[in-house]
């Protein structure tokens, strides 16, 4: 069941990525900056994928990625540049706001402060870690994504895969280590696991990116 339940989440996630592009810069920007504030909420959330634990976050993480290297490919680098400082804003507001809201005292009547608390309450290292991680990681695509470009022009769908692969690599890395390393046993095997989950997010949405070109007409903005 969660098997199917994520491949119907990667297509819905490209899906809604490529109608964001279809409304042009702006919407694709909120987007991107929706998915990475969504990518650090459900990370709590652990689930099991082929015999394999994981986590629901994920297909936000490549959502937000493939974003951003639609948002490099169309409107230039400097829109991608953009577009990370609004995501990194937008997840240190989340943080903060998530922690305000708990401060304020429920009322006798109240049933849900309780499962708030639960949820919004992270370690701080897994939350500056993950801040870390994807503020590197986004920035490093958004150069690599810009050499990729002129190393292979005509291929997008090619460029778009490794720039997401070698992005996820560095994400899972920083991650692992600022976050887990020396909490959890099995570093190595966990960076691995994580990794090969999001390679096949990767390997099912990054060919989706192809229809872009039929979405947006004019390649230069």
């Amino acid at each position: 069941m969660n098997e199917i339940l994520f491949l119907a989440h990667i297509i819905f996630i490209t899906a809604s990525t490529l109608g964001a592009l279809k409304l042009g810069k702006e919407a694709l920007m909120s987007c991107i900056a929706l998915q990475a504030v969504l990518a650090n909420f459900f990370v709590l959330k652990q689930i099991t994928l082929v015999g394999f634990n994981a986590t629901c976050s994920d297909v936000f993480i490549i959502g937000s990625v493939l974003g951003l290297n639609l948002l490099n490919e169309y409107f230039g680098p400097r829109e991608a540049k953009l577009a990370v400082w609004i995501s990194f804003a937008a997840m240190i507001f989340f943080g903060f706001m998530s922690q305000m809201h708990l401060f304020y005292i429920p009322s006798s009547f109240d049933s849900a402060h309780g499962h708030f608390l639960k949820l919004l309450t992270p370690a701080p290292r897994i939350l500056v870690a993950s801040f870390a991680a994807y503020f590197i990681s986004t920035r490093f695509d958004v150069w690599f994504y810009s050499f990729l470009k002129k190393m292979i022009s005509e291929k997008l769908v090619l460029r778009t895969t490794l720039s997401i692969m070698t992005t996820q690599l560095l994400d899972t890395i920083l991650f692992s280590f600022l976050g887990l390393y020396g909490v959890l046993n099995s570093i190595l095997s966990i960076m691995f696991v994580s990794y090969l989950i999001k390679l096949s997010i990767i390997f099912i949405s990054a060919p989706l990116s192809s229809f872009s070109k039929k979405i947006v007409k004019n390649e230069k903005v």
